[in-house]
């Protein structure tokens, strides 16, 4: 076997990691995500963009798996990095992870369930056809018809409201003729 086609496999083999990487992670299984992202970085060069990209995404999944002192120091490494993207990335990533800790109390925060113990070969299935079933669209109700509105019980009176409105719009059109605005 050549070292092309080997270079070749690796590079497809390192990206299938890569991809099942973030794929793990996106789903909230962060040690799966670590697992797959760190096969991926030994199977490819860490010095392309490539590599880069796979490993700003270790950085991430170190991160949320609870590894924080992995993650920086890999971030730091990657501020050398030879791609341009890779290091101003590390860089604001880096800035981040190495922020102060605010303290938070127990009542602003809302617990997220560790679904990491959950195996997708759970028979969950009744939950699922439940959920996936389509709907049948409601059809949309008539709208009420308004209620008659008995005319003898609504003060039709002239309040002066009217006279007064009309008086200032003849006052503002004659104040403009006189400053021959409209002339």
């Amino acid at each position: 076997m050549t070292t092309e086609n080997q270079d070749s496999d690796n590079l497809a083999l390192a990206t299938s990691q890569y991809e099942a990487g973030k794929a793990a992670f996106e789903r909230g299984l962060y040690r799966q995500s670590v697992e797959r992202l760190q096969e991926a970085v030994k199977l490819i060069s860490r010095a392309t963009a490539l590599g880069g990209e796979i490993q700003m995404w270790l950085v991430t999944a170190y991160q949320a798996a609870g590894q924080h002192q992995e993650a920086i120091a890999l971030c730091e490494a990657l501020g050398k990095h030879p791609d341009l993207k890779t290091r101003q990335q590390s860089r604001n990533v880096l800035y981040i992870l190495k922020a102060p800790k605010l303290e938070t109390r127990p009542e602003w925060l809302t617990q997220i369930p560790d679904l990491t113990a959950l195996d997708d070969s759970t028979d969950s299935s009744k939950g699922r056809a439940a959920a996936a079933a389509p709907r049948k669209p409601s059809r949309p109700r008539p709208l009420p018809e308004p209620e008659p509105v008995d005319l003898s019980k609504v003060n039709t009176q002239d309040n002066g409201f009217v006279w007064v409105a009309l008086g200032a719009i003849v006052l503002t059109l004659a104040a403009l003729f006189g400053f021959g605005i409209f002339s």
